[in-house]
């Protein structure tokens, strides 16, 4: 029988945890949520500027970074050689020179990220290397599409090689305070998925409030989701410190609530290595340390990468090179 490496699953949250399985809708705890604004802004501008991390110990903390995220693309002109390239670069995220110098030889990143019609391609180049594929769906992203298309299109992705599932929720639920309708939607989404892990991305910059952010994350993991996600990454604002403070609070509260462990994928706009470090100290401060791994936490990301390469080669070399020499394929 196969392991879990082998299958592409070795970074699912299901293998490490029990899974979450949901809960009924409760309400009163859903609308007991409400976010400060200005406490959660002050909180979040302390975070930059506190925590600073030197040498090995930066290399260590970028390495951890690099294991954790979902290498995307996400264009209307992928095609198979160019999603081919990327999962290479998945394999070997870094050179192998570099990789060597701090000890991590087989470092690769956390998941590749494409859209359905790039599945095949990427899962016969990721073939036993144990890096799983994630697969946007659900109409992405705008998720306007009628709604039984949408729990088609789950399926088909995970029939053709899919271990993970990233949905996008309707905005308008949350807009119109309409949770049923959400958590609904959620749990059909999530029974479409079976066994492939499930990421609900709430589209935060469109959801008005903080509030609406806490209250989005509560349902869907009452829902059953295995990760709440920020963004598309093609909304105007994507994945914000504020917004993480409020979502991984959320987690917190849900696991004290059930004993569950939920993920968290920031994604959109985080392309320095330096970002990378400070949402990596919000979530162990926040969450803890069980949540620094990649079955449990993700970022979404494309050219991050590339900036983490160019500071892993200044750690081993003392020099900096042009963004060019790290590509992403």
């Amino acid at each position: 029988m196969q392991t879990a490496e082998r299958q592409g699953t070795h970074q699912l949250p299901q293998v490490h945890e029990p899974r979450n399985p949901g809960m009924a809708l409760d309400m009163d705890r859903v609308l007991s949520q409400r976010v400060n604004r200005s406490a959660v802004e002050r909180r979040a501008a302390t975070l930059p500027g506190r925590r600073s991390v030197k040498k090995a110990h930066q290399a260590a903390w970028l390495a951890r970074a690099i294991s954790c995220i979902d290498l995307t693309t996400l264009a209307g002109d992928d095609t198979p050689g160019r999603v081919a390239r990327l999962c290479a670069k998945a394999r070997q995220p870094v050179r192998a020179d570099l990789l060597d110098a701090i000890g991590l030889p087989d470092l690769t990143v956390g998941a590749v990220c494409v859209y359905h019609d790039m599945i095949a391609p990427a899962v016969k180049a990721l073939d036993g290397s144990g890096i799983p594929v994630a697969a946007v769906s659900t109409g992405f992203p705008a998720g306007l599409s009628p709604f039984h298309l949408r729990v088609a299109e789950i399926g088909e992705s995970v029939s053709a090689g899919a271990s993970e599932i990233d949905i996008v929720i309707s905005r308008r639920h949350v807009l119109t305070g309409d949770w049923q309708a959400l958590y609904d939607e959620m749990r059909a989404f999530r029974a479409a998925c079976g066994e492939a892990h499930v990421k609900a991305i709430l589209a935060t910059g469109e959801l008005g409030t903080l509030t609406n952010v806490a209250r989005a994350s509560m349902v869907c993991m009452m829902a059953g989701a295995d990760f709440i996600k920020t963004s598309t990454g093609k909304e105007g604002v994507n994945a914000t410190l504020p917004v993480s403070l409020v979502m991984m609070r959320a987690i917190r509260e849900y696991y004290d609530l059930t004993g569950y462990r939920v993920g968290y994928k920031p994604a959109g706009g985080i392309s320095k290595a330096k970002d990378s470090l400070v949402y990596l100290s919000m979530v162990k401060e926040e969450l803890g340390d069980r949540w620094l791994r990649p079955h449990l936490f993700r970022f979404g990301a494309s050219s991050l990468l590339g900036d983490i390469e160019r500071q892993l080669e200044h750690h081993v070399t003392g020099a900096y090179s042009a963004g060019w020499r790290h590509a992403m394929a």
